[in-house]
């Protein structure tokens, strides 16, 4: 058999869709997933693209390996993000991810591009795809998903029809998103409302991954990772970072938040009807009732929604994060929203009536911002805020002053403060997409060993390249863990072996793959302009914590700076942050690379931090 060897194209201007063929050489070479969606984003877009425009390519990709294995299935969202201007990558889990691979059957992506004068679905089944007239414009992701009960859907809440650059792409009526950057803001401006898949879930193509799926699904299920998943899901990241004085709290001011404990795991626990998947060893997330109907909160909800904004109470936090999936909307950039119009209205940079402590505050300012000037409770708030903050803190900070949220290439941080671990402050830095805690997330080990700068590069480098490569096959990112030594070799050889295709199946050629995989990004954002400059430590962390086990601790500037010189030559780059033509030639990138896109002058092209497999993290959320 042959696998997954297409791609369906919709084109939204022309009303047409049709399947291509994708080339060998980028399946043995980019994977799927992060990979593929990589590879069509370079090749199709011209520096300066505008994400909301037409020209924007939208990509729904699965991997090869998609229904075989370990943990959850999930889906990649590759896009140019309206909220950064550079590459985004998004991941949801769930019934949707499934049946996306089972719908697409043959098919590596659904690549969506051009616009529709009007509201349209693509409904997807048996590799094939159609363009509907979408009457669900304008209801909320539960609404949009229950008017069509015979499929799995991911679609737009009202955030991503007003093109809020942070608006999500929500899946399994708002249980699931690809969340931060904006894919939900071009899904939006493309007219297209929804994507529908009609077909079951796609299994193991061959007996021989379907045993490895069982074996490797056993082993998640017993090791760390899979028991702390199973006890708490993500829930307990609030608990950690709140132990050791990382949990920004109240606008990034303080490393702990004195009420923890009620907006943690033990009041998740207390409040749950149940959890996602009861009879499965790892049984998924914790289900609260709301007055709304029924949420799952995951770690960033009590943790930016909670800590964040100082709100005390459990149902208050599960509460505002059933607004943000109703709507569609990324918790933790709405959240960093709140806290930034807190902020600034204390500094008197704005006029606005939000406080900390306050949910029903909160609450009026996320949905002016989802909702526009009609929605409830937004009279109190000033609509040229809430037009701003629809762009996100960035540029609200522009056009307003207080520069109180650390952002990352404009996009806001989640809530891990890493002035308690410097390694933490390199992994959002360099992150291809922005502030991002999950291509590398080293706080856990960093907090309690007494790392070294070369320690802290390695580990960060590694994370970012195994990362890319599962990301590509399309992985669970925490059954991910059980193939974290060997970068889903195993699995890749029993693939090579039943389709024929030399895809990499030594651990040493996955992890250059994913190193690949992270290159082709850089040079993705290096031609919209991206260098040393948007890797910067963020202002604010320049700041000490004001209290808790870390209070006193800020980044220092000089010491980040050197950090940053031994990553950029750990990767091969040069000093400004650019793959040189050594590098590119040696991740064989050199005859992708257009005219368009910038290489460093300078920097070591023998980069070997990619030969080490990384060390194995109990990373939350």
């Amino acid at each position: 058999m042959g696998g997954r060897t297409h791609v369906l194209r919709a084109d939204l201007s022309a009303g047409t869709v049709e399947r291509e063929p994708v080339p060998e050489a980028w399946r043995r070479r980019v994977l799927g997933g992060k990979g593929l969606g990589a590879r069509y984003l370079y090749d199709e877009l011209d520096a300066g693209t505008d994400p909301r425009g037409p020209e924007n390519l939208l990509a729904f990709c699965v991997g090869p390996l998609s229904g075989a294995l370990p943990g959850e299935q999930r889906y990649a969202a590759v896009t140019k993000s309206p909220l950064t201007g550079l590459f985004l990558d998004s991941y949801a889990g769930g019934d949707f991810a499934a049946r996306l691979a089972g719908s697409l059957d043959d098919c590596l992506a659904l690549l969506v591009t051009g616009e529709s004068d009007e509201p349209v679905r693509i409904t997807i089944s048996e590799g094939d795809a159609t363009i509907e007239p979408a009457e669900t414009w304008g209801a909320d992701t539960v609404e949009t998903a229950e008017a069509h009960p015979d499929a799995a859907v991911a679609c737009v809440g009202p955030a991503g029809e007003r093109e809020v650059a942070y608006a999500t792409i929500a899946s399994d009526a708002g249980d699931h998103h690809a969340g931060r950057g904006g894919a939900g803001a071009v899904m939006g401006a493309k007219g297209l409302k929804a994507v529908l898949a009609l077909d079951g879930p796609a299994g193991p193509p061959t007996e021989a991954l379907a045993t490895l799926r069982e074996e490797y699904t056993a082993d998640y299920a017993a090791d760390d990772t899979g028991r702390w998943q199973a006890a708490g899901e993500t829930l307990e990241s609030i608990d950690f970072a709140n132990e050791v004085g990382a949990l920004a709290t109240e606008g990034w001011q303080k490393g702990q938040f004195e009420a923890a404990d009620d907006v943690g795991i033990g009041a998740a626990q207390e409040a749950s009807v149940g959890r996602e998947h009861p009879d499965e060893a790892v049984p998924g997330g914790f289900r609260i009732e709301t007055d709304e109907g029924e949420t799952v909160p995951r770690g960033a909800t009590p943790m930016t929604l909670g800590a964040g904004l100082g709100v005390d109470d459990f149902d208050a936090v599960a509460a505002l994060g059933e607004l943000c999936d109703r709507l569609g909307v990324d918790v933790i950039t709405a959240g960093n929203a709140v806290a930034w119009t807190v902020r600034a209205a204390e500094q008197g940079a704005v006029d606005a009536d939000v406080e900390f402590g306050d949910p029903d505050s909160a609450q009026a300012l996320i949905k002016a911002i989802a909702e526009g000037e009609n929605a409830a409770g937004s009279s109190s708030i000033d609509p040229a805020i809430a037009a701003a903050l629809r762009e996100g803190v960035d540029a609200t900070a522009a056009e307003f002053g207080a520069d109180t949220i650390p952002t990352v290439k404009s996009m806001e941080l989640p809530a891990y403060d890493p002035r308690a671990a410097a390694g933490m402050a390199l992994a959002y830095a360099t992150s291809d997409r922005g502030a991002c805690h999950r291509r590398a997330r080293p706080i856990e080990r960093e907090v309690f060993d007494a790392w070294d700068r070369d320690e802290r590069v390695t580990a960060v480098v590694a994370a970012q390249d195994t990362r890319s490569v599962l990301w590509s096959l399309v992985a669970d990112d925490f059954a991910g863990e059980t193939m974290w030594q060997d970068c889903g070799a195993t699995f890749m050889t029993a693939l090579a072996e039943s389709t024929g295709i030399d895809y990499p199946t030594e651990p040493a050629a996955l992890r250059r793959t994913g190193e690949r995989i992270w290159t082709l990004v850089r040079l993705f954002n290096a031609r919209e302009g991206a260098d040393r400059g948007d890797d910067a430590l963020p202002e604010p962390l320049r700041e000490p914590i004001a209290d808790g086990p870390a209070e006193g601790e800020r980044i220092d500037p000089d010491a980040f700076d050197n950090l940053l010189d031994a990553y950029y030559h750990a990767r091969g780059w040069s000093d400004d942050g650019l793959p040189t033509a050594a590098t590119l030639d040696r991740l064989d990138l050199t005859a992708l690379r257009d005219g368009a896109t910038p290489v460093g002058d300078a920097g070591d092209a023998t980069s070997t931090a990619f030969d080490q497999p990384p060390e194995r993290t109990n990373d939350h959320d």
